[in-house]
């Protein structure tokens, strides 16, 4: 161990607060320090806590603890915060009202939950959706607020007093089944050793060394968990780093660090910033872009190591010619004598990754995704498959059992399972009995919302034959007439997610159509998107490169990383980019992904980019300029080439926009009724030089107004977002 390395392990006594920089050996420096303590003698095992974040985290750090120390390892208490309150509550549960064989509530129990409260208080799903309710409860207990503290705090606020009427019933009712959720895992416990001081005394003997890692991470009742286990001997050691930050959205609050030395007298703090991981350079390009940060501890990063290859920015004229350039970096990379293992590739949002797969399919590169699902394996994306599916093919069972109560049409599983029963006999398929379900008295009472069905089916299946529509233009009168984009806002958690990747499909069906031409039909579509869902069975131990999220990322570390999208408004996002505060958590989420990379680090930017369905024009990310220039070598920087999403190959030059909107009427078929979603702004007119404000984007002026069909076509300079194409009849802004 370095010096800095041991003088964390030998500092038992007293508050210590070790600044772990990234690939600095925080994890050996833990596993030497609780084996110093118990070879010193300082005390026995059970007298160790040692807290971390995830399951595995606590399995590996108990793993490593028993090699090192065979005897006795086994019985130091390393866990997760929420494992370990579950183990006090189960033992002293009792004091608060609970067995302890209390159930603990996941998420699908919860909605159930508020879901029958919502009822019973005659509140509107629609008006107050049950996860932002669940949200909503979820951080009131991270700040260890009751439902009486959160109704005073809501005043005159309508919403804010219904959501603390649910807080307050659903905390009675899960007391009565006896059963807590996760929050109250953490909350009980500290309300345990509030109430019951005893008990608070009896682990305060117990843990003589307490050691929390990832502690940048932690909330306002894990703070105030540990801090009162630690009152007695005051030997608590966390671990953490204020430039990896990045969890604001789960409730953790980086004042925890910032302040440790003002909260634990005496604290000492041991900077490791020798780092074994990366090459100078990329070290030097993290330093750069996190020295911008203005709250934050301080360190600068270094190595031993040489100082490596410059970071690559490469200019992309678009989303697919950057995955183009990934795909060929990594090909030839292995045929250089690189693992596909070496490359990951990072990004800000899920719906990047969508074109990347793409690539990396067609070409044959073995790939997984880390953190998420594929593209195409995602419900959402699975749902508007199988209407793609079942309207090129009616008969396909599968398929349609799927999505004929999706959006919920009251058919319910009995019905469809009576439908498959009576097909099965007849030797036909779902569809054609429900085309015909008066004729079956075992569907009579389903059998106007069986007619329903078909006709929206029937309509599609006219539509998609009649050679009058586009896919595009199909697939939005899919998302128009199910009502599927508001379904998603009311049914679903992440739902500004989930409606980003149908948003997203929309640009992948654009873009088969751009490069198929007159071979675009949907059979080819189908076929296409097979072979990206079917060729996914591989061991997740094989040699394949692999694509995450940033956030997902954190932890990690390969010889070479790509981070894709380095462009304001994407990263750091739009909605960040109006707040310092935000921006500052960007900024630590591109310090973490900058600090990934081993040996090679690219980072990739477009000139234009199709995502959410439309596309835009973004300036480069503010990141790029913080890198000293001294370290960067910037490639791709070449005129815009023809592969446009506006030449005038594949679909004649037509611009997405949006989904489910502005498509063609489509006669006699029904359109959605409980989801229909609001129709489109009409009457506004824009001309060059308006001042507009849009909801998402900001102020901006218009710089072009070009008419095309019953709409315009708006070319918008944003203030903060860069200049943007959007359509005029669904863009949501108003004139200034």
């Amino acid at each position: 161990m370095n010096q800095m390395q041991q003088q964390a392990v030998f500092a038992t006594e007293g508050p210590l607060l070790i600044l772990a920089g990234a690939g600095s050996g925080k994890t050996t420096v833990l596993v030497n320090r609780i084996s110093y303590i118990l070879r010193s003698g300082l005390c026995k095992p059970w007298n160790i806590l040692a807290i971390t974040f995830t399951n595995k985290a606590a399995g590996e750090l108990k793993e490593r603890i028993c090699n090192t120390v065979p005897e006795g390892g086994a019985d130091i208490w390393a866990a997760t915060f929420h494992s370990t309150c579950a183990r006090i509550l189960r033992r002293y549960g009792d004091r608060l009202g609970y067995s302890s064989h209390f159930t603990v509530y996941a998420t699908d129990d919860q909605k159930r939950l508020v879901k029958e409260i919502m009822k019973q208080l005659q509140i509107d799903e629609k008006q107050l959706p049950v996860r932002s309710v669940l949200s909503d409860i979820s951080k009131a207990k991270d700040k260890m607020l009751t439902p009486q503290q959160m109704k005073k705090d809501a005043e005159y606020d309508s919403r804010k007093v219904f959501v603390a009427k649910i807080y307050e019933i659903y905390q009675s009712r899960l007391k009565t089944a006896d059963a807590m959720d996760f929050d109250d895992l953490l909350c009980k416990a500290v309300e345990l050793f509030e109430q019951e001081p005893e008990i608070l005394g009896f682990y305060q003997n117990q843990f003589k060394y307490i050691m929390v890692d990832e502690y940048q991470d932690t909330n306002k009742v894990q703070y105030r968990f540990v801090s009162m286990l630690a009152q007695k001997y005051g030997n608590i050691c966390v671990v953490g780093d204020d430039d990896q930050s990045i969890y604001k959205f789960r409730g953790a609050t980086i004042e925890n660090i910032l302040s440790f030395e003002k909260t634990f007298s005496r604290a000492r703090v041991i900077r490791l910033e020798q780092n074994y991981r990366s090459t100078q350079n990329i070290l030097d390009a993290a330093n750069g872009v996190i020295s911008n940060n203005t709250i934050r501890k301080g360190k600068t990063l270094w190595t031993e190591n040489p100082k490596g290859e410059k970071i690559n920015i490469h200019t992309c004229d678009s989303e697919r010619d950057e995955a183009a350039f990934v795909t060929k970096t990594i090909m030839d990379g292995v045929a250089n004598g690189r693992k596909y293992s070496d490359f990951a590739i990072l990004y800000r949002t899920n719906a990047q990754s969508n074109a990347i797969e793409q690539s990396l399919s067609r070409s044959g590169i073995p790939h997984r995704i880390i953190g998420g699902h594929r593209f195409y394996d995602r419900e959402e994306i699975r749902d508007m498959v199988a209407y793609l599916q079942v309207i090129n093919n009616p008969h396909d069972d599968i398929r349609l059992s799927r999505i004929i109560n999706v959006p919920k049409r009251s058919i319910g599983a009995r019905t469809v399972a009576v439908a498959a029963e009576i097909a099965s006999g007849l030797g036909e398929s779902i569809y054609t009995v429900i085309k015909d379900a008066d004729a079956y008295p075992q569907l009579s009472r389903a059998a106007s919302k069986l007619r329903e069905f078909v006709r929206l089916i029937d309509g599609l299946i006219e539509a998609e034959a009649s050679g009058d529509y586009s896919l595009a233009e199909l697939y939005n009168l899919i998302i128009e007439h199910t009502g599927y984009e508001n379904y998603l806002r009311v049914e679903k958690e992440n739902a500004d997610v989930r409606i980003e990747n149908i948003e997203e499909l929309s640009s992948n069906i654009i873009k088969f159509e751009e490069d198929y031409g007159d071979k675009a039909d949907l059979s080819n579509f189908l076929e296409e998107i097979s072979l990206m869902t079917d060729i996914d069975n591989y061991d997740a131990d094989a040699d394949t490169c692999v694509m995450m999220t940033l956030h997902s990322a954190k932890g990690l570390e390969f010889p070479v990383v790509f981070i894709t999208g380095m462009e304001d408004g994407l990263f750091p996002s739009n909605a960040s980019i109006s707040n310092p505060e935000e921006i500052n958590e960007e900024r630590r989420l591109a310090y973490v992904g900058i600090t990934r990379a081993k040996e090679k680090l690219y980072l990739t930017k477009t000139k234009y980019r199709m995502l959410f369905g439309s596309t835009t024009y973004n300036k480069d990310s503010r990141f790029l300029g913080e890198i000293p220039s001294e370290l960067v070598e910037r490639t791709g920087e070449g005129r815009l080439r023809t592969s446009s999403a506006f030449s005038s190959s594949g679909t004649g030059g037509k611009i997405s926009v949006g989904v489910g909107k502005g498509a063609k009427p489509m006669a006699g078929v029904p359109r959605a009724g409980a989801y229909q979603p609001p129709a489109a702004k009409s009457g506004i007119t824009y001309k060059v030089g308006d001042v507009v404000l849009h909801k998402l984007f900001g102020k901006g002026m218009i710089m072009t107004a070009e008419k095309m069909g019953n709409d315009t076509l708006l070319e918008i300079a944003f203030d903060k977002a860069g200049t943007k194409k959007l359509m005029a009849n669904f863009c949501k802004m108003e004139k200034i």
